[in-house]
């Protein structure tokens, strides 16, 4: 199936390129989630009179994302958790923590921005987590884990 692309999609293309997809991910993902629109004539015509419009919305969502980006950028997020005495928690620090505790401190990240890449934190210490903003910022913070011996 052709679309149009109404937003940057990873992997895929930028605002306004006209790709080919497999039909489910088109129609089960990308048109009902807003990042793209069935590539026909009308729709075709539809987004060149809206385009500006469009690259003004991403450009501003962009600056937004960088501008956030600078504030979290070597942030250390600080987490107490129940360890045990050899250092290993209990429970883990998942991105839902994380988040939770990103938002008490002032920053509007969800859950899904957080990028985990050695899965959630088991261990009391410091480890080093990404956080995607937008497709084209990405910032690491700092996660402390302090154990709470029971």
């Amino acid at each position: 199936m052709q679309i149009i692309l109404l937003d940057k999609v990873v992997n895929l293309g930028n605002l306004g390129e006209i790709v080919r997809v497999k039909d489910g991910y088109a129609r089960n993902f990308l048109i009902p989630s807003g990042r793209a629109r069935r590539a026909t004539a009308t729709a075709k015509q539809e987004f060149e009179a809206k385009r500006a419009e469009l690259e003004k919305a991403a450009a501003a969502k962009l600056a937004t994302a960088q501008a956030l980006g600078e504030k979290l950028s070597g942030t250390t997020v600080k987490l107490t958790q129940k360890a045990g005495v050899d250092g290993r928690l209990f429970g883990s620090v998942t991105n839902a923590d994380i988040s939770e505790e990103l938002t008490k401190n002032g920053y509007q990240v969800a859950k899904a921005q957080i990028r985990m890449p050695n899965g959630p934190i088991k261990v009391v210490g410091d480890s080093t987590v990404s956080v995607a903003l937008h497709t084209d910022v990405v910032v690491d913070i700092t996660v402390s884990v302090y154990g709470e011996t029971v």
